[in-house]
């Protein structure tokens, strides 16, 4: 069995930081482990790409929800990346940090060490911002280039002027002071590609000596003598192997993996371990609770007009083989597009003090994640609450993590969530039916009554869904929190030579896309483990 210092089970956007990081020392030796592939392939390097590889299942787990009912009986889709890069290898690229209070409250839920003015030097230290480089809460010399887009469509200034036009300021930096108003989006990009943390951390240092990547490795279980995690079991080309690591294994599989990894191996509620025939080596019961994520409406609007949209039709297929070529030579063009190119932070209501709504909007007709086509042009507007507060699991269906997992968000589980998100629609229909998208606004391809509130509910159940940002199923806590997974040191509780960096150890949901929070906690665990 071959045996290293330290082994990262998932290259994911923390794994990939976990590992890179580790390895710059020469005297350690570190494996990083991932089901999927190298993370190199056109449809992850051509920013646009993951608009046709993430609904078709491509570089992805292609998860499923189990019914909701807050959502009819629908099942949620719940893509995930499955490549080195992780979900970094398949999102829109936004970068995005979120509001100084969403980790204040991580500091005050008694995890010291994790309050905004304790995490904004670890993600500065990740980032090389092409844009705002004189300031403050920037980075300009890590190793994750963050931008602004090459080719923004000219829609997105229809968009600000509107947001604008109800009062709502515009923000040059939404990862400044703070992040109300409305913005350009800033992108994890590098010279016209996507620049995910497997670009970014791995693929230039994979000459390291000190550093083995084993990709298409699924994990199977991690393996304990007593109390103390020594080794990782994973399968690899029809064959089983192991690794041992002489002093700790990194779970960073994200917020379904990890949980799903972790009850396999026998670290999670008890019970359920035992209905399933698991041998429990520890009865941790808040593994696979606490799972929070983004709730998303979209509105859809048929274009008036082709321009600036992207869509299927004559003048839609010309303008695309055009940007490839574009991409092809220039690395510019509509393939450097994110999709969602602009946006906004609103409140509901004047009393709100922090903005408890986001919309971005899409330069395409973005149905059912992209899974459902329709011909001709159009926009869309993603709506996402920021701070939910239904709360969901994830469950073993088997001991065999080769089985996905029981995915049970309980999304509308809260009252407070479909009040607000029916609020927060409100406020977004009078935007996007303001006069200056007048000249391209056809037709809704899903109607919402603005002045009916039961219309818009019963709308939002047939038709929400995720936002792509599921965290907190391993979360972080204080030795008086029971449901606690992990330390504010991020290390399994109760269990030694383990610890936990990705997405499933945040407490709360920030208020935002979590691509740069997860960049930012690889960074802060890797600086945990170096120095002691």
């Amino acid at each position: 069995m071959d045996e290293f210092d330290y082994v990262v089970v998932g290259g994911g956007s923390a794994g990939c930081v976990v590992a890179g990081r580790l390895s710059e020392d020469p005297t350690v030796r570190v494996c990083l482990l991932e089901a999927g592939g190298e993370g190199r392939d056109v449809l992850i390097r051509a920013p646009l790409g993951f608009a046709a590889a993430m609904p078709r299942g491509i570089n992805s787990w292609n998860y499923s929800t189990v019914p909701q009912p807050g959502f009819n009986g629908r099942r949620g889709f719940q893509p995930r990346g499955k490549a080195l890069g992780g979900s970094s290898t398949i999102n829109a690229m936004i970068y995005a940090r979120g509001h100084r209070s969403d980790y204040d409250e991580w500091l005050a839920l008694g995890n010291p060490g994790w309050g905004y003015d304790d995490v904004l030097e670890y993600f500065k230290k990740s980032e090389c911002n092409a844009i705002h480089r004189d300031s403050p809460f920037h980075g300009t010399d890590g190793p994750l280039h963050v931008t602004n887009l090459r080719s923004p469509s000219p829609l997105n200034d229809v968009f600000l002027e509107a947001c604008q036009a109800h009062g709502i300021p515009f923000n040059p930096d939404l990862n400044g002071a703070d992040h109300h108003g409305c913005y350009h989006v800033q992108v994890t990009q590098k010279d016209g590609e996507r620049h995910s943390t497997a670009a970014a951390f791995i693929h230039p240092n994979l000459d390291r000596p000190n550093l083995d990547v084993r990709t298409g490795a699924h994990i199977s279980r991690v393996r304990f003598d007593q109390r103390r995690a020594t080794a990782v079991d994973y399968e690899r080309g029809g064959r089983r192997e192991s690794v041992r690591a002489r002093r700790e294994i990194i779970m960073s599989a994200g917020a379904f993996g990890t949980p799903q990894i972790l009850m396999a191996s026998g670290i999670g509620p008890g019970a359920h371990l035992q209905e399933l025939g698991i041998s429990t080596i520890l009865d941790l019961p808040g593994v696979g609770q606490n799972l929070q994520d983004h709730i998303s409406a979209l509105l859809i609007y048929r274009a008036k007009i082709p321009d600036h949209t992207v869509g299927i039709s004559p003048v839609g297929v010309a303008r695309l083989l055009k940007g490839m070529w574009d991409w092809r030579r220039h690395r510019r063009g509509v393939i450097t597009s994110c999709a969602a190119e602009s946006g906004v932070y609103y409140r509901t209501s004047p009393d709100v003090e922090v903005s408890d709504m986001e919309m971005e909007l899409i330069v395409g007709i973005g149905d059912d994640h992209g899974r459902k086509l329709h011909l001709g042009h159009g926009y869309s507007a993603h709506l996402l609450l920021a701070r939910p507060k239904s709360v969901g699991e994830v469950r073993l269906a088997s001991p065999d993590t080769r089985v996905d997992p029981l995915i049970d968000p309980r999304y509308f589980s809260h009252p407070y969530d479909m009040e607000t998100l029916i609020k927060g629609t409100q406020i977004a229909l009078d935007i996007m039916n303001s006069a200056p998208f007048d000249p391209y606004r056809g037709e809704m391809l899903i109607r919402y009554d603005r002045n009916d509130p039961h219309q818009i509910e019963q709308t939002l159940r047939q038709h929400a869904d995720t936002e792509y940002h599921v965290c907190g199923t391993a979360k972080m806590g204080p030795d008086s929190d029971a449901m606690a997974v992990v330390d504010a040191s991020l290390r399994v509780r109760g269990i030694e030579g383990l610890r936990i960096a990705d997405a499933s150890v945040m407490p709360r949901v920030p208020s935002n896309n979590i691509n740069a929070p997860v960049i930012m906690i690889g960074e802060k665990c890797a600086d945990m483990i170096r120095t002691g």
